[in-house]
């Protein structure tokens, strides 16, 4: 069985590469190879949840890369490869075949592959590994019309945002390593909540940083405002099924951990319940309908951050399955307007979404799911996870419904845009369209049952979490503020559509923030001992290096000159004795005679004289 696990992973990650390599020459046939790798990938997805396999692999001494798939990674797994599939598709006709679509296809499956190895990991590095490709693949994909400099910018923002945020998993793994009593062992992922203090405040504090930053939850979410300068597939995979969920699933899926440091649930959860109020607000003040349902999903997803929080891990899976299916098929529907109308403006929209009458059905049905109106999914997963929380904190559960009725705002106004009266005649869809929003739309209304007996207590067994099933006040409450909130949304039209205050335009001015309080400062740091580099640094070694070449020359003039003159002297009379010194050595025996005799001669005469 491991086998298929080791496929899961490699099929994506593989067949991506091979595609994101393959340059122009691999573009004809870079969608129908897509296809069929991400087929392949969804069928291996659903073997792999039904058998369950685990396998490891060497990496560190002691600490594997290991991978399982459970009850909670299968199913999130078969959520990602399914909307994979449904984007590929539509993608085949948003990206035409003067793209780079060998580049976008191949890019598209390593960014799914990495959410799938994500989903599986059990250990520390094998998800950080998991990680930081899904974060490099974002980028490249965000801007993949590169020569566009916004683009690049807004992928930029996007990564290093992220990338600042996901530091806290690197504090967490070397806080497990060194507060773990099983030395590498702790750097299982079930292993966490067993670390000593203060050792497990770091691991949480680590993990959640990483997480919201990920999610785009307060106060990072505004990067996703300019990663919806991407295709339109991309911003479709990315809010529905891997990026932005990631976070919340690691949350989810490291609930334990939350509940072992005490401190962790409570502010996860209230910060997932902020989120989805604050980013229900930006929603609501948007208008391009990009930019609306990048703050919609903040604020969805803040819902799974506050199921996370309270313990709710079957009510927040719930809502990760069915946001992924609403989510996906209103990026698409978007899509479809921006390449077709080429404006993704509400206001430009108004009465042109007519002409393809069937992307307005498609598109009501993700919002109506978004607002929560019965029967529709989102109404009754949200109040899996509200009641869940209303056993929590009474608090946590009202604001909870505040962000739930925010939720039915902005999809209202997005929806009253939408339904304006036709200006132009129909036209048909193309088939690769039709069948995605087709599915996507079937699967908001089908996933509702998830959320009731007898579907809810066999999910609960799956994904190993309680089954906290609403009472009915709780299902009535929520579905008729949501039908009230869209039906006056409707009524009021125009009155309601104007609502954009503009500090909820500017995503609460928490990218200004970030400029002001940590980029701004980091800049001027940067300037600062770039100039005391320059200008001291530098400066200092150039004054040493001419100090020494001038402290040579004087020595040179000085020392070494009459130096060498003492030694040439020395040199000189040590030749000329040695010249003295060969002259008695004649080879003739007589001189040597002679000399012996004269020798002798003067050593009598000085003996005489002595005594």
């Amino acid at each position: 069985m491991s086998a298929l696990l080791w496929a899961l992973l490699a099929v994506p990650l593989g067949g991506g590469a091979a595609l994101a390599v393959g340059g122009r020459p691999a573009d004809r046939y870079a969608p129908a190879s897509a296809l069929a790798v991400s087929a392949c990938a969804l069928g291996l997805a659903v073997a792999c949840a039904l058998t369950g396999p685990e396998v490891r692999a060497p990496l560190l001494g002691g600490v594997p890369a290991a991978f399982a798939v459970d009850g909670l990674s299968g199913l999130t797994a078969i959520t990602v490869t399914a909307v994979t599939l449904v984007v590929l598709v539509f993608g085949t006709v948003d990206i035409g075949p003067g793209e780079a679509r060998s580049r976008f296809f191949g890019l598209m499956l390593l960014f799914s592959g990495a959410m799938l190895a994500t989903v599986t990991a059990t250990t520390l590095p094998a998800l950080l590994m998991a990680w930081e490709v899904m974060g490099a693949t974002s980028w490249a994909l965000i801007g993949y019309w590169w020569r566009d400099t916004e683009r690049v910018r807004a992928a930029t923002t996007a990564f290093l945002t992220t990338r600042a945020a996901d530091l806290g998993l690197y504090l967490a793994a070397g806080a497990a390593l060194a507060g773990g009593h099983h030395g590498a062992g702790s750097l299982r992922l079930d292993a966490l909540p067993q670390a000593t203090q203060p050792w497990l405040t770091l691991v949480t504090a680590g993990v959640i940083t990483a997480a919201l930053g990920k999610s785009a939850q307060l106060p990072f979410g505004f990067w996703l405002s300019g990663a919806m300068r991407g295709p339109s597939p991309v911003s479709a995979l990315l809010h529905s099924a891997t990026m932005v969920v990631a976070g919340a699933y690691l949350l989810l899926r490291l609930e334990p951990l939350l509940r072992a440091s005490g401190w962790g649930g409570p502010v996860v959860a209230w910060t997932g319940a902020l989120s989805a109020v604050a980013f229900g607000a930006v929603a609501l003040a948007q208008r391009d309908v990009k930019q609306l349902l990048a703050g919609s999903s903040c604020a969805q997803i803040g819902f799974m951050v506050l199921a996370a929080g309270v313990g709710a891990r079957t009510g927040g899976t719930l809502q990760l399955v069915a946001h992924a299916a609403a989510k996906s098929l209103a990026f698409l529907v978007a899509g479809f307007w921006l390449t077709t109308l080429g404006t993704r403006s509400l206001p430009a929209l108004r009465g042109r979404t007519r002409r393809h009458p069937t992307t307005v059905v498609a598109f009501a049905a993700a919002a109506l799911t978004l607002a929560g109106v019965p029967p529709l999914a989102l109404w009754a997963t949200k109040d899996v996870l509200l009641s869940a929380a209303l056993a929590d904190s009474a608090a946590l559960y009202a604001v909870g419904l505040v962000g739930a009725v925010l939720s039915a705002a902005y999809s209202a106004k997005a929806l009253w845009y939408v339904l304006g009266p036709a200006n132009e005649p129909s036209r048909p869809l193309p088939p690769a369209v039709r069948l995605p929003l087709g599915l996507l739309s079937l699967s908001c209304l089908a996933l509702t049952a998830l959320a009731f007996p007898p579907a809810i207590d066999s999910f609960a067994r799956v994904v190993d979490g309680s089954a906290s099933e609403p009472r009915t006040w709780e299902f009535v409450l929520s579905g008729a503020l949501a039908a009230a909130v869209v039906a006056a949304f409707l009524d009021r039209g125009p009155r309601s559509a104007a609502i954009s205050p503009a500090w909820a335009r500017r995503w609460l001015g928490l990218e200004a923030a970030a400029n002001r309080l940590l980029v701004r400062p980091t800049t001027r740091l940067a300037d600062l001992l770039g100039a005391f580099d320059g200008r001291v640094l530098a400066r200092a070694a150039r004054a040493v290096a001419s100090g020494a070449l001038v402290l040579a020359r004087w020595v040179d003039r000085s020392w070494e000159r009459r130096l060498d003159r003492a030694v040439a002297r020395v040199a000189g009379t040590a030749g000329l004795l040695g010249g003295w010194a060969r002259l008695p050595q004649t080879g003739l025996l007589h001189q040597y005679l002679a000399q012996a005799v004269s020798a002798l001669l003067v050593a009598a005469v000085v003996l005489v004289l002595v005594r």
